[in-house]
């Protein structure tokens, strides 16, 4: 039997169980996709519950997490703890084979790990080149050689590929080059696009025949577009789909960001975000601006359009006491907690 496409909708829920509105919601034909958060975990058995209670709700639905590691990892206790991706990149600058071999177990074992708990895909890797000023990718970025983001950001796309979790690479076309947090306030980036195609955008032009989706920064380039890169057509349907040849799916960021304000209010920017070449939107940690965003596409459209999540469902699949018992998984974390003891 053919399952329903999935709406374009990616949110979240309150607890570590569903109630009744989380249930109706989930179960809303523009919700596509729901991503999960610390405060929905409390351990693997309870984790693994939740996923099955979201399944029972929507079946097809698909369940994402932002867990890159460092200070980007939203569930602990009995979770491999993975490093900031930057300890990666050091490690590279002194053994490059040792490096690319750990950072491509790294992302195996984190996509395993999040499968074997009923999750479909995290929301990695983090392409950006840190340039050092950055207040919010910092240490989430390989470092800021273009060459030795896309060495890294290949080996942990070929782990996450192998272990059955498509990749996403973020935040397109690069969010390393402004000191502002987007998630507080929208950057402003004044170089010229050969500036930033010459530095930022090669790790995604590089890495983009490996990549399912793409997640666009909160950013404006006023030399380059009138609008930020989350609704800006130029970005997202002259040079990354029609320049670069990009044609798998473009999630938005998080559209409660601060970055997304001059946008207009949650129905706004979900018509201007998928206006402008998205296929998903994220609407994060504010049920009220999902509700108001559901509301504006009933009342926009007469039928829900699909958006192709269905290609972002975990391929494989994973135990998760076998997996952990495993002398591959075991030996990836002995050489993360290695890594972590010597930096």
């Amino acid at each position: 039997m053919t399952q329903p496409e999935l709406g374009p909708v990616v949110l979240d829920v309150d607890g570590t169980t569903l109630s009744e509105s989380d249930v109706n919601l989930l179960q809303n034909p523009w919700v596509g996709g729901v991503i999960l958060f610390s405060r929905n975990y409390t351990n693997v058995m309870q984790l693994c519950g939740l996923t099955a209670e979201i399944r029972k709700a929507s079946p097809n639905i698909v369940i994402a997490v932002d867990h890159e590691g460092g200070r980007v990892q939203r569930f602990g206790g009995e979770f491999t703890p993975i490093p900031a991706m930057q300890q990666l990149g050091n490690l590279y600058v002194k053994s490059p084979v040792e490096a690319l071999a750990l950072t491509h177990e790294t992302g195996w074992l984190l996509a395993a790990e999040l499968i074997a708990c009923g999750l479909d895909m995290s929301f990695t890797p983090v392409l950006d080149v840190d340039d050092c000023r950055s207040q919010i990718i910092g240490s989430r970025s390989f470092g800021p050689d273009p060459a030795a983001v896309i060495a890294l950001s290949e080996a942990l796309t070929d782990g996450l590929i192998e272990a059955g979790m498509s990749a996403t690479g973020k935040h397109f076309p690069g969010h390393g080059g402004v000191v502002e947090d987007s998630h507080l306030e929208l950057p402003v980036d004044n170089r010229s696009f050969d500036e930033v195609a010459r530095h930022d955008l090669q790790p995604f032009k590089a890495l983009l025949p490996k990549l399912e989706a793409i997640m666009p920064a909160h950013i404006h380039f006023p030399q380059i577009a009138s609008e930020p890169v989350g609704f800006s057509s130029f970005w997202l349907q002259q040079v990354l789909r029609e320049d670069l040849g990009f044609n798998g799916i473009i999630f938005s960021d998080d559209l409660t960001m601060e970055g997304a304000v001059t946008a207009g209010d949650y129905g706004e920017r979900t018509l201007k975000a998928l206006a402008a070449g998205c296929d998903s939107v994220l609407i994060c940690n504010n049920p009220a601006g999902a509700q108001e965003a559901l509301a504006r596409l009933d009342a926009t459209f007469s039928t829900v359009f699909p958006s192709r999540l269905e290609c972002m469902r975990a391929k494989r699949c994973f135990e998760w006491d076998s997996l952990r018992g495993s002398a591959r998984a075991k030996g990836v974390r002995a050489q993360l907690e290695s890594l972590v003891a010597r930096s």
